[in-house]
């Protein structure tokens, strides 16, 4: 039977949710990635040394029995002080910026996107070495939000260039070839944004459990994206955004934007890569890449997949928390070794 390992896998732009949320969908990705960057963007936001602390507690419980690093990251405001954030620094991994309302749980983001604005804040990060990460999309069409976003990425990397800047979750073929434009760009793409389009979204019945911000994109813009992750662009990489939502607020009027794949990650990708010849590649786009990027040393983990085939649960669910998965009930080729 044919196998793959992975080593010391890092999904570097996740959802984990707090509370019961918490506690079900962690270990589904502790069991399987040595670590993970962590968004802050719950209710109220991570913006505190004491919230954050406290979350990294929370999230180390629900984990306990895996090793599993959590790289918890704050949410961008536009006063931050120097002192702060030089207190702060070794506690956290890179603060998240969010466009105000862009996304979930968004709403207290910035208002203004200029560079003036933004300036004390960057400033303070550019010299402590703080990387900054960008939710990018402008309030503009739905399918054009990331492009329109391209500017700003150039306008912030141009003006701080010590600065290390991650575009988030990247949809569009404009953002990979921004990539090689500024030695500080780098960036993270899912899982869902290498395999699907608007069309598997909305094309024909209309699918809640794949419809995620960024949404996806066009046929051309997710061969871009899956050409640099195949070849393992050494500014790419991967960061599932994996985003659950109770069952109740997907499938719904006013469905809540996410999807949720960590528990078959790692499977669905070596699929992917095997199907494209390129296997080799793999554990450079899922942790050495991070690892450069970040200057991370992660503990050795091995993970073992085999080439057999695993039905994917139709849920998850702990308590009163019920999560579907990407491709829930439908059979993939490749499952973890127990």
């Amino acid at each position: 039977m044919k196998t793959f390992e992975i080593n010391s896998a890092l999904d570097m732009h996740l959802h984990l949710r707090d509370g019961e949320m918490l506690k079900l969908v962690g270990p589904h990705t502790s069991n399987t990635f040595v670590g993970a960057l962590i968004m802050p963007n719950l209710v109220p936001p991570i913006t505190t040394k004491e919230a954050l602390l406290s979350y990294k507690d929370r999230i180390n419980e629900a984990c306990i029995e895996d090793d599993f690093d959590p790289h918890v990251t704050l949410f961008f405001q536009n006063d931050y002080s120097y002192e702060f954030l030089k207190d702060i620094k070794d506690d956290i991994i890179a603060i998240k910026l969010y466009p105000a309302g862009i996304t979930t749980n968004s709403e207290t983001g910035v208002s203004s996107m200029d560079v003036e604005v933004l300036r004390p804040t960057l400033e303070s990060m550019s010299k402590l070495g703080i990387p900054l990460c960008i939710h990018g999309e402008t309030n503009g069409f739905v399918m054009d939000r990331e492009k329109e976003f391209m500017p700003i990425y150039e306008s912030i990397a141009s003006s701080f260039p010590d600065l290390k800047i991650i575009m988030e979750h990247i949809t569009t073929k404009e953002a990979v070839a921004l990539l090689d434009k500024y030695d500080n760009l780098h960036a993270t793409v899912t899982l869902h944004h290498l395999l699907i389009t608007l069309d598997d979204v909305a094309g024909g019945m209309l699918q809640p459990h794949l419809f995620c911000k960024p949404i996806a994109k066009r046929p051309e813009d997710r061969s871009a994206l899956l050409n640099a992750a195949l070849k393992a662009h050494p500014k790419l990489m991967f960061g599932s955004d994996s985003a659950p939502h109770p069952k109740h607020k997907k499938e719904c009027c006013g469905c809540a934007a996410g999807v949720f794949t960590s528990p078959i990650a790692l499977q669905v990708l070596t699929e992917l890569f095997e199907e494209h010849d390129a296997l080799d590649n793999l554990n450079a786009f899922v942790s050495l890449n991070a690892q450069r990027v970040y200057n991370l040393k992660p503990i050795p983990k091995t993970i073992k997949l085999v080439k057999k085939d695993f039905v994917v649960p139709a849920i998850y669910e702990r308590d009163t928390e019920k999560v579907v998965p990407m491709y829930a009930g439908e059979t993939i080729a490749w499952s973890i070794e127990e």
